[in-house]
C-alpha cells in the first residue's frame, strides 16, 4: 500500500497542510492513520480525494458542499468543469491516481488522448512536464515504490523520444549542446525534455544520456568541442557534491556548464554554472543560445 505523508498532499495539491488537519477535523472525507509516534499518514484513496476536492474547490464549490457529495457526483463535477486550467489539472490528477494505482495501460491511453487531441508538443508542454513537476517531490522522498517510478517512467519515456524524433525545426545557428548526467544520476526525464525544447528551438544536441562517468563525458567535449554541457539534476545516489561538480569540469573540461532540475532549484547561485530554476528559466538560456 501506497503510504504519504501529509507534507505530500500539501505538495501535490497546493492545500496547505494546515488546511488539510483542519478539514479533518470539521468533515467526513479525511480520517488518516498515525503511526505509533502520533504522526498521520495517507493511504492512496485519501490522496487522490484530496487531489479532487482542492481542484473543486479552486473552482468555486464550498468544502462543506463537497464533503455532501457522492462518489459519482464529485466525478461528474469534476468531469463538467469547462475552464482550460482545470481541464489540465484534472489531466495531471488522473495520471497520479493511474501511477499510485500501477494502472499502466489506463496511463498510457490517457496519454495518448492527449497527444492526439492537442498535438505532441502542448501534451509534453501542457501535461507531462506539469505532472513530473508534481510527482518529483515523491519519488525524491521515496513515497513511490521503485516498480511505479520506472513503469511511469519508461511510458513518458517513450512519448518524449516520439516527440524528440518529430521535431523538423530546422537549424538557426552553429552552436551546440551536450547533454548528460553524472555518474550515479538516473532520473533522464529532465534532461530529455531539454533535449525536446533544444530541438524544437533549432540547436544541434549531442545527448549522452543518465549515469556517465566524469572521464566519458570529457572526451566527447575534447573530440567535439560543444558551446555548452547542460545537465539536469534531480537525485544522485552517494556522496556527490554539486561544487565539486562544477570545479572539476572547469578544471577539465573548461566549457559553460548549465544545470537545472531538484538540485538547481536549492541554490541562489554557484560559481562557474548557470543554474535554471525553472522552465522559464531554461527557455530564456535556450533564446540566448
Amino acid at each position: 500500500m501506497n503510504v504519504f505523508t501529509i507534507k505530500d498532499l500539501e505538495n501535490l495539491s497546493g492545500i496547505k497542510a494546515h488546511t488539510i488537519r483542519i478539514w479533518e477535523q470539521r468533515y467526513n472525507f479525511l480520517k488518516p492513520n498515525r503511526t505509533e509516534t502520533n504522526i498521520r499518514y495517507y493511504c492512496s484513496e485519501e490522496l487522490k480525494t484530496v487531489l479532487n476536492i482542492s481542484l473543486l474547490s479552486k473552482y468555486g464549490y464550498k468544502i462543506s458542499h463537497i464533503d455532501k457529495m457522492s462518489d459519482a457526483e464529485l466525478r461528474n463535477k469534476i468531469t463538467a468543469l469547462s475552464d482550460k486550467e482545470a481541464q489540465q489539472e484534472r489531466l495531471i490528477n488522473e495520471l497520479i491516481a493511474c501511477m499510485v494505482d500501477l494502472e499502466v495501460e489506463a496511463l498510457e491511453r490517457l496519454l495518448d488522448k492527449v497527444i492526439l487531441t492537442r498535438g505532441i508538443d502542448k501534451a509534453i508542454t501542457q501535461v507531462i512536464f506539469p505532472f513530473l513537476n508534481r510527482i518529483g517531490i515523491l519519488w525524491m522522498t521515496n513515497h513511490i515504490g521503485p516498480a511505479q517510478e520506472h513503469l511511469v517512467t519508461q511510458v513518458i519515456r517513450q512519448k518524449v523520444i516520439v516527440g524528440i524524433e518529430g521535431v523538423m525545426t530546422p537549424r538557426r545557428g552553429d552552436k551546440t549542446v551536450l547533454l548528460f548526467l553524472p555518474e550515479g544520476e538516473h532520473h533522464e526525464l529532465g534532461l530529455l525534455y531539454v533535449y525536446y525544447l533544444l530541438k524544437s528551438n533549432g540547436i544541434r544536441v549531442l545527448y549522452l544520456g543518465r549515469d556517465l562517468p566524469f572521464g566519458e563525458a570529457e572526451f566527447v567535449c575534447r573530440a567535439k568541442r560543444p558551446d555548452y554541457l547542460y545537465t539536469h539534476l534531480t537525485g544522485i545516489a552517494g556522496r556527490f557534491s554539486l561544487d565539486k561538480f562544477v570545479q572539476q569540469i572547469a578544471q577539465r573540461i573548461n566549457i559553460p556548464l548549465v544545470i537545472s532540475g531538484q538540485m538547481a532549484q536549492g541554490r541562489k547561485n554557484i560559481a562557474g554554472a548557470t543554474l535554471c530554476r525553472s522552465v522559464s528559466e531554461v527557455l530564456e538560456f535556450i533564446a540566448t543560445i
